[in-house]
């Protein structure tokens, strides 16, 4: 428990990761006493079944929350939350006229912009819709990248950033390019949309630090996947996840080119901190080490600053590619999978169910001599969060099997996901609550998030668990400054069940 009063400033917002409330209007400090390990859930709606609370974004301007609903139409929904304890749908934005669906959604100072996949055809150019937050009026239609998954406004506004994912279609006769789009809202909202071309000449030198390119064609541009957007407090940087490919790129707003790309490496499971439940046949929930390697993989991205260094936290979720024409992902006891003798001499034990039989592996890695069998094993996804030094992309911090461990003791961890991710953590915020870095992790399996204090990005500290909706999906944080009752809340958006959850600490 934290026994400090809190000055609750700054707006974050995550969606499937965190980006910032943003808003142009300089806001008066509200200090209030609370505690971050002290989140409760004051108010909850259900606006629709499975896909109908995918993600949120609030407005302060009119206190509604805008939530992307794809259960039956495609849509937003909006929410009155001028009262946080009784939140009530008031209405929809229909977005048939604009031949898109809805993937996510940011505001910024009475503007709402959403990012919009081709509805006929998703290889197609994607496009960002800007509409008015207080009578809901179209302000701008913008073509982007294939495929806009995350959209975000830079924290002074001035910038749309959608991260583009450039699926392929099942043949992959059509696989786009993964790219990232700059919307400059203060030039007319003119855009650059940067690809991923310039580095194909790094391949080589990426791979050894376990970047991924494996694709039906190996198409450098075409097999990057951008996945999730966060930008500095300055609007100066974003980083962006490439969840398929084990990466972060580092993007400079002012120059809007690409300046790095971090390959992320590979999570050691045969150490007994990382020790991990791999078998949902096996009747029981044990946590033990493996000869395994895993991926980082990252969804939802978010940064924070301490003592003016950048870092970056990762919800290191992992992510397969299943297409009809090209598929990455078997079990261990999948008669393909041959492990090399020498190196796994107890092979046919090791394919049993009950031992490493029912986990998902990568099968375009792990052949390391060329010989067509498998001398290491690389899973998908590290179950953890992780802290990276944003500006050489070195890992500060690694949450090991915390997260896992502690969804078991509260009796949330689902077995039947062993085998897969486990907790599946999706997605992360950090926020600056008084004179600490709040970090919310959100666990799509756990049906929960985690509350940390990150103030010391080398040493975390685990604050609260909390129960959400089914597979919460988007996570917001409304800072106490902005809210409609002056205090901090936490919304979470589940598209398992179609719940918005709001959350609100005690004062201290």
């Amino acid at each position: 428990m934290i026994k400090k009063s809190l000055t609750v400033f700054a707006a974050i917002l995550l969606i499937v990761s965190c980006q910032n409330d943003k808003d142009s209007n300089e806001t008066p400090e509200v200090v209030v006493n609370e505690n971050p390990s002290t989140f409760k859930e004051i108010g909850t709606l259900t606006i629709g079944g499975t896909g109908a609370a995918e993600i949120s974004a609030y407005d302060e301007t009119s206190q509604k929350l805008f939530t992307v609903n794809n259960s039956s139409a495609n849509k937003i929904d909006i929410i009155d939350l001028s009262d946080p304890s009784k939140p009530v749908l008031i209405t929809s934005i229909d977005l048939v006229p604009y031949n898109g669906a809805a993937n996510s959604v940011a505001t910024f100072n009475g503007k709402l912009a959403v990012a919009l996949e081709s509805k006929s055809n998703k290889q197609e150019p994607g496009k960002v819709v800007v509409f008015e937050t207080s009578n809901y009026a179209l302000v701008k239609e913008i073509t982007v990248g294939a495929l806009p998954d995350m959209i975000t406004y830079s924290q002074d506004g001035k910038f749309i950033m959608t991260a583009n994912e450039g699926e392929p279609n099942d043949t992959y006769a059509l696989d786009p390019d993964g790219s990232v789009s700059i919307i400059d809202v203060v030039s007319g909202y003119t855009v650059t949309t940067l690809n991923f071309a310039s580095f194909s000449n790094q391949l080589d030198d990426l791979k050894t630090k376990g970047f991924k390119i494996a694709s039906l064609t190996n198409n450098f541009a075409a097999d990057i996947e951008p996945e999730y957007i966060t930008v500095s407090a300055d609007s100066k940087t974003a980083w962006v996840t490439l969840q398929e490919n084990n990466g972060v790129a580092k993007i400079d707003l002012t120059t809007k080119k690409i300046m790095q790309i971090f390959p992320l490496g590979f999570k050691d499971y045969n150490l007994a901190e990382n020790a991990i439940d791999i078998s949902d046949k096996d009747a029981t929930i044990a946590f033990n080490p493996w000869k395994l390697k895993g991926m980082f993989q990252p969804d939802a991205i978010s940064n924070f600053e301490v003592n003016k260094i950048p870092y970056f936290v990762t919800a290191n979720e992992g992510d397969a590619r299943e297409y009809s024409a090209f598929v990455d992902v078997k079990r261990i006891n999948n008669a393909a999978v041959v492990l090399d003798p020498i190196i796994f001499p107890n092979a046919a034990a090791l394919k049993t169910d009950a031992s490493m039989g029912r986990l998902n592996i990568n099968t375009k890695m792990g052949d390391t001599d060329g010989d067509g069998d498998f001398d290491e094993l690389v899973g998908f996804g590290a179950r953890s969060f992780s802290i990276w030094n944003g500006l050489t992309g070195q890992l500060v911090f690694d949450s090991k099997n915390e997260l896992d461990k502690k969804a078991f003791e509260f009796g949330l961890y689902d077995d039947a996901r062993s085998d897969d991710k486990g907790a599946e953590p999706e997605a992360v915020c950090v926020t600056k609550m008084g004179d600490k870095q709040i970090l919310f992790v959100g666990l799509e399996r756990a049906d929960a998030f985690m509350v940390y204090d990150v103030s010391n990005p080398m040493a975390p500290k685990h604050l609260q668990t909390i129960k959400t909706g089914d597979a919460p999906e988007g996570l917001l944080f409304i800072p106490a400054s902005k809210s409609p009752t002056k205090r901090s809340l936490v919304v979470v958006s589940s598209e398992g069940d179609g719940t918005v959850k709001i959350f609100q600490p005690d004062l201290d």
